[in-house]
C-alpha cells in the first residue's frame, strides 16, 4: 500500500486539541516541523514520543529558516546560510529522536523551499548536498513528476515521488500556488478520490481539467487542511486501508 505521510508539529492547537495524535492513526508517516518555518524543543519532543508509541514513520521537515511567513515564501539567503540552517534543522530533529531510541526514515522539505526546488536545479543539488552529509541513505521526498526526483537519483539519493491529496496540480504537474483559488482540497469525497486515482491509476484530473499521470510513492495530507483528519480517514477507506 503506499505510504500516507502528514506534516505535523507546526501548530500548537493541532497538539493541544488532539488532532495530531488522531491523525497518527490513519497515516504511516509524518514530517516534523523542525524550527525553521515552525516547531520547537516541546513540539518535536511530543511529535516523536507519539509516533514512536503509534509506530509511525518520522522525517524531519526542514524549510527555509522564516518563522514569520511560515516557510511559504522563497528567501534571499546565501547558499551557506541556507545550507548550514538546514542542516542544523535536521539534526536537531535527530538528537531528539535519539533520545527516544527512534531514528527519522526521510527528509521532506517544506513550503516555498519544496517548491522551488522541485524546478531549481541548484537549489536542489544544495538540498542534496546537506542530505549526503548527513546520511547518503536517508530518502527523500520531493514533489512527484520534478526535475527534482532526477538531480537527486543522480546525486545517488533514494528519492520517495510524492503527491497530494489535498492540494489541486497545475497541467505542468506543478501544484497550484496557495495563493490562488481552489488551491486546496477540502471535500471529502474530491480528496479521496484524487488519492485513489494516484494509488490504484497512476492519473489526477488537474485544476483545469487535464488527466495527467504520476507516479508516486508516498500521499501526503496536510494537518493543518480544513478537515484533516476526516480526509485522512475518508482517504484510507477509500483505499480500503485497515483502521
Amino acid at each position: 500500500m503506499i505510504d500516507i505521510n502528514c506534516d505535523m508539529g507546526e501548530i500548537n492547537t493541532l497538539l493541544d486539541n488532539g488532532t495530531y495524535e488522531a491523525l497518527m492513526d490513519h497515516v504511516t508517516s509524518i514530517n516534523i516541523a523542525c524550527g525553521g518555518h515552525a516547531g520547537d524543543e516541546e513540539m518535536i519532543r511530543a511529535m516523536v514520543k507519539t509516533a514512536k508509541e503509534k509506530k509511525v514513520k518520522i522525517g524531519a521537515h526542514p524549510s527555509y529558516p522564516d518563522r514569520k511567513n511560515f516557510g511559504r515564501y522563497e528567501m534571499d539567503i546565501s547558499d551557506e546560510e541556507l545550507s548550514t540552517s538546514i542542516l542544523e534543522q535536521i539534526t536537531g530533529v535527530m538528537d531528539i529522536a535519539a533520545e527516544y531510541n527512534y531514528s527519522i526514515s526521510h527528509i521532506k522539505p517544506h513550503g516555498a523551499l519544496y517548491n522551488k526546488a522541485a524546478r531549481d536545479e541548484s537549489l536542489a543539488t544544495l538540498i542534496g548536498e546537506v542530505i549526503l552529509s548527513i546520511n547518503p541513505s536517508l530518502p527523500i521526498m520531493c514533489l512527484a513528476g520534478s526535475r527534482m526526483v532526477s538531480i537527486l537519483k543522480d546525486m545517488g539519493l533514494n528519492v520517495l515521488r510524492e503527491s497530494f491529496a489535498d492540494r489541486t496540480y497545475e497541467a505542468d504537474g506543478n501544484l497550484r500556488k496557495r495563493t490562488l483559488s481552489n488551491a486546496l482540497i477540502v471535500n471529502l469525497q474530491v480528496a479521496s478520490l484524487q488519492a485513489y486515482n494516484i494509488s490504484k491509476n497512476n492519473k489526477l484530473v488537474t485544476h483545469n481539467g487535464t488527466e495527467i499521470t504520476i507516479q508516486s510513492d508516498t500521499l501526503c495530507i496536510h494537518s493543518d487542511t480544513p478537515d484533516a483528519l476526516k480526509i485522512a480517514i475518508a482517504v484510507n477507506n477509500k483505499l480500503n486501508r485497515s483502521q
